[in-house]
Formats: structure tokens, C-alpha cells, sequence
């Protein structure tokens, strides 16, 4: 619940779970309501505040003496802050809707929002799906004044490319504060956790089995689908840490039960399918009794787990060869006349192209807009509307912010920003609070972020090996199996069960049919998807029709 406080000098509201640091080391949660002790920790330090308080939270401050207001989201950004400033002043709320239904706001329907969202899968900070409104970045704040409006960051990651620490050391910390974490987020009456089967669910899992009284309470989703199953690893696990462990296998047709109650629940599109294991796995827990799920969102952004860190490393080995062979000896070797018939020439071509193209803009060449002209999927009219070079503008403006010369780190600075908060955390909470649990992220507690900051790269992505440190240091806790196996991922076989399942396919297909009415996708391009969906890629072009629909039910939910 909002914890509020309201005296002749401030007005505070918060939501979340912050706390204050008391020494070195130890974590306060004063008994009172936490907007007391902000409004306390205000009215001594002013916008320093926001430096001593910790956790998860959502904050807003109105000083009365100087009829200014600031607002704020934590570090990690785990919970949303959206504001619209108008002529009559700033107007911010937890949800873009509340701000929307505002007199002031005349929110409407933003085309960049649009297609930042089919860009995106998720409608990115600061960008809103309305027009005139923002949201807070993770570790910002606000401030308006006397209709003045600033932003700022309050905290960042501080990296560190080089660090002389003791491997074995490092590791002792790490299990400390892992543990640590994990006590502090399982201080509830009744918790469990996400097991996916994955490294890091594993970990939260293992490492709350080992400190909890009882047999730890599991939970995993499965699929009767070749590829998106990993119910036998999370079975492995839960085998070595003796939890209580529950198992749910999604159906094609609980995915059409489950879209239009997901789309809606959203306060902006929402286009990540796994929402739909993560929200059927949080209903199993509630029935089980379950108030609060751990989970293990974060480990790959703190520790190098993204696949993509270890393919760019391959391209930056290009970058380091000296000019003068590169561009005198290697690029013209590769296009003599006749080579580019040969497969291996091809694939040489193709890495140059790529290795050509400075960071972050590669990473994109992977996204699915990019391998297809606007002008292909989009009418005119909505391309008149927007700036099709805006997404990896975002991303440019992250990636630069990191403060680090490490392109490994920048990377991970990104996906803490694009990945985690933007995706990941919207994603769990909302399907935890639609499932009727909590959530809480050990892995995204602020001494583990700042621990991970520590970490030199060439200990994160090693040669090509991903999370060298994270899996040396779990390397005798965690089952060898969950070490040494390939990344998976969390996923749901749209594309696949679209093919066969006819009420499925059946929803999509009305849903597309219904968007290409409203003029931002050429009809002929919704027709040429369907068709490609129906070849040997269908789950590659299944992800698309997944965003399309889902946009589509978020806006018939909104009775747009």
C-alpha cells in the first residue's frame, strides 16, 4: 500500500519497499510509515535524499515552504514513474492511464509510441504510448518548480574496467551478499520463487532453500513444444536443494484465455510473450498459499550472461586489427572478383559488413524492423508522424551514459536500462500483481548491483565463456548441468502452436485484421506476415504477429 504524510512543511508519498542504511552495513526499515522518514530525511538534507534511501520505491515530494515537487524511482528502476508537464503544472502518477484521464493532459495516442513499441516489444523510458507524457528513467528524479521542470540522475553504476581484487575474495563477498539478498527479500511470512531451470532462478532458489526452515516452495512453467522446455532442468534442481517443487504446463489454449486479461492489464503495450508463464506461474503460487515470488531477473545484465556480449566480442577483434591492414589488405582480398560465389567468402563479407558498424548500432542489425524498410510495413501517413531513427536513438543515449570505456560494461549498462527495467520488471511485476503475488528481485538488490560494477569485463565475458565469474563462484553449489548448459531463455511457442492450433490462430488473425484498419501497418505487409508465419520460420515471424495482436488487444482494452 502508498504510505503518505502530510504536515504544515511537506507532503510525501511513496510506494515500494525502500529502507535507510544505518552504519556501513546494516539496513534500517524504521517501524513507522516509510513516508515519515523520507519527509524527516527531506526536510535535513533536501534532494540529497534521495542519496540515503534504498529498496524498491516510487516517491513524490511536494515542499510547501517553496511550492516545489520532486519525484523520484529507485536505482534500479524496478517500479514505473510516468509525468506529463502541462501549462497548469506537472501531473505524475504510477500509471500512464491515471495521467491520460487527467483534465489537463489531453493524452492521446502517440504514433512514435507506436512504433517505438513494435520496435521494442515495450514502449521504452522516457517515451510514452501518450502523447505529452514521460517516464523517469531508473535512478532519476524530477524536480518542477514554479513551472520549471528538471531532470536529473541521483545515482549510476560506477564501473570498474580494471580491479586488482582477489579472485577468492570476491567470491566470498559475492556469497555474502547473495545471501544476504535473498534473507532480506524472503523476510515475508510465505515465499517461493520462479525456477526456470535456468542459472539464475536456480541460484535464488538453491540459496533460499538453504536458508529457510522448511523445503523452499518451486515453481516452473512447461511446454509441450520441442525447444521451449526446460522443465527437466529445473527438476534437477530442485532435486539437489529438496524444494517443494510445482509444475504447470501452459496450453495453447490457456494462451488464448490468458491474452485479452494480459493485454488489458498493461498500462501501456506490452509485447514480451512470456508474460503469459510468468502470470500462470504466479496463479499457481497464490493457490498454493504463496504471497511473495522470488525471482531471478537481472543476473544477466549484472554478470555478462547476454549472448549478444560474447557474438560482439567476435566484431571488436575486428575493430583492434590495425587500419592499414584492414582496409589495405583484408577488405579488398574479400571482394576480388568470383570470391563472393564461394560460402566462406560470403560469411567474411558479412562479418566485415557487420564489424563495420560501431556499437551500439549493431546490436540492432539484429531487429526485426531493420531487416525490412519502413516504408515496407508502415503507411505514409503514420511514417509522416514519426522518427524511424528514434529507437536507436534510445539506445545510443543509454550505451553513451555508461560510465565506462568497456563496451562489455556499456552493454550491460543498456540492458539494465532496455532490458530489465524497461522489459523485465514490467513484465514480472504486472503478471505477479494480475496473478495475485508480490515479487521480489534479490539478484537487482543495490549492494549486488554495486558489487557486479566491480567486476573487471575479463572476468564478466571470458575469451567467449559467459558469466565466468557467476558460474566459477556457483561452480560448486549449483548442479552441473544448470553450469554447463546453453542459455534458453524464457519463451512461450506461439509461432508453433499458431500453426496448429485454430483458436489461436484464429485470434491473431482477427487481431492483425482489426490493426491494418487503423493505418499504421500496410495491409499488403499484415497479408505477406501471415504468409511467412506459414513457412519453415514460423516462430521467427510468430514474434511480430505476437506484438501486432497484442498491441491490437491493448488498444480495444483502452476501447480505442
Amino acid at each position: 500500500m502508498p504510505s503518505l504524510h502530510d504536515d504544515d512543511n511537506v507532503c510525501v508519498t511513496c510506494y515500494g519497499d525502500p529502507w535507510l542504511r544505518s552504519g556501513a552495513s546494516d539496513r534500517h526499515r524504521p517501524n513507522k510509515q516509510a513516508a515519515v522518514f523520507i519527509a524527516a530525511s527531506y526536510l535535513e538534507k533536501g534532494i540529497d535524499c534521495l542519496r540515503s534511501l534504498h529498496g524498491i520505491f516510487v516517491v513524490a515530494i511536494h515542499d510547501k515552504r517553496s511550492q516545489q515537487t520532486l519525484i523520484a524511482v529507485d536505482r534500479a528502476g524496478t517500479l514505473p514513474l510516468a509525468y506529463h508537464v502541462t501549462g497548469n503544472g506537472l501531473i505524475y502518477a504510477s500509471t500512464a492511464s491515471s495521467i491520460a484521464a487527467h483534465a489537463d493532459a489531453h493524452s492521446d495516442i502517440d504514433a512514435q509510441g507506436i512504433f517505438n513499441f513494435l520496435y521494442f516489444h515495450m514502449v521504452p523510458s522516457p517515451g510514452s504510448i501518450y502523447t505529452g507524457q514521460h517516464k523517469l528513467l531508473p535512478g532519476q528524479y524530477g524536480v518542477y518548480s514554479h513551472g520549471e521542470w528538471r531532470t536529473d540522475f541521483y545515482w549510476h553504476m560506477d564501473y570498474a574496467d580494471e580491479y586488482s581484487a582477489n579472485l577468492d575474495e570476491l567470491e566470498e563477498e559475492f556469497h555474502s551478499l547473495l545471501r544476504r539478498s535473498i534473507r532480506d527479500a524472503s523476510r515475508h511470512n510465505t515465499v517461493g520463487a520462479f525456477l526456470s531451470g535456468g542459472t539464475d532462478s536456480s541460484t535464488v532458489s538453491g540459496v533460499l532453500a538453504e536458508i529457510s526452515d522448511n523445503p523452499a516452495q518451486t515453481y516452473s512453467i512447461g511446454f509441450n513444444a520441442e525447444g521451449f522446455d526446460e522443465t527437466e532442468y529445473a527438476r534437477i534442481v530442485s532435486t539437489k536443494f529438496a524444494t517443494n517443487h510445482h509444475e504447470y504446463y501452459v496450453t495453447p489454449d490457456d494462451v488464448v484465455d490468458a491474452i485479452p486479461h494480459i493485454a488489458a492489464s498493461y498500462d501501456e503495450p506490452f509485447g514480451n510473450a512470456s508474460a503469459v508463464p510468468t502470470y500462470y506461474c504466479a496463479m499457481r503460487a497464490r493457490d498454493n498459499g504463496i504471497d511473495t515470488l522470488l525471482a531471478g531477473d537481472g543476473g544477466d545484465e549484472l554478470f555478462g550472461g547476454n549472448s549478444r556480449y560474447a557474438t560482439q566480442k567476435a566484431f571488436e577483434i575486428y575493430d583492434n586489427i590495425p587500419s592499414i591492414l584492414r582496409k589495405g589488405l583484408i577488405e579488398p582480398l574479400s571482394h576480388l572478383p568470383g570470391l563472393d560465389k564461394l560460402p566462406a567468402t560470403r560469411k567474411i563479407q558479412s562479418y566485415i559488413r557487420q564489424a563495420k558498424i560501431p556499437l551500439p548500432d549493431r546490436l540492432e542489425t539484429y531487429n526485426f524492423l531493420h531487416q525490412t524498410s519502413p516504408r515496407e510495413i508502415f503507411t505514409s501517413d503514420f511514417l509522416a508522424h514519426i522518427d524511424a531513427d528514434r529507437p536507436i536513438g534510445i539506445i545510443r543515449e543509454v550505451y553513451q551514459r555508461g560510465d565506462t570505456d568497456s563496451y562489455i560494461n556499456r552493454m550491460m549498462h543498456m540492458d539494465l536500462k532496455n532490458t530489465l527495467a524497461d522489459n523485465d520488471f514490467r513484465k514480472v511485476c504486472k503478471m505477479c500483481e494480475l496473478g495475485g503475488v508480490n515479487v521480489r528481485f534479490p539478484l537487482i538488490d543495490e549492494d549486488m548491483m554495486e558489487f557486479s560494477a566491480r567486476i573487471p569485463p575479463s572476468l564478466q565475458v571470458r575469451g567467449y565463456k559467459l558469466r565466468y565469474f557467476f558460474k566459477r563462484a556457483l561452480r560448486d553449489f549449483l548442479p552441473p548441468e544448470v553450469i554447463t548448459k546453453s542459455k534458453h531463455g524464457f519463451g512461450l511457442p506461439f509461432g508453433k502452436w499458431m500453426v496448429s492450433h485454430a483458436p489461436l490462430r484464429e485470434m491473431a488473425n482477427e487481431s492483425l485484421n482489426s490493426l491494418q484498419l487503423r493505418g499504421y501497418i500496410r495491409p499488403d505487409y499484415i497479408t505477406k506476415l501471415k504468409e511467412l508465419h506459414q513457412g519453415p520460420h514460423a516462430s521467427y515471424y510468430g514474434v511480430m504477429i505476437w506484438v501486432m495482436m497484442m498491441l491490437e488487444q491493448w488498444l480495444q482494452s483502452r476501447d480505442i
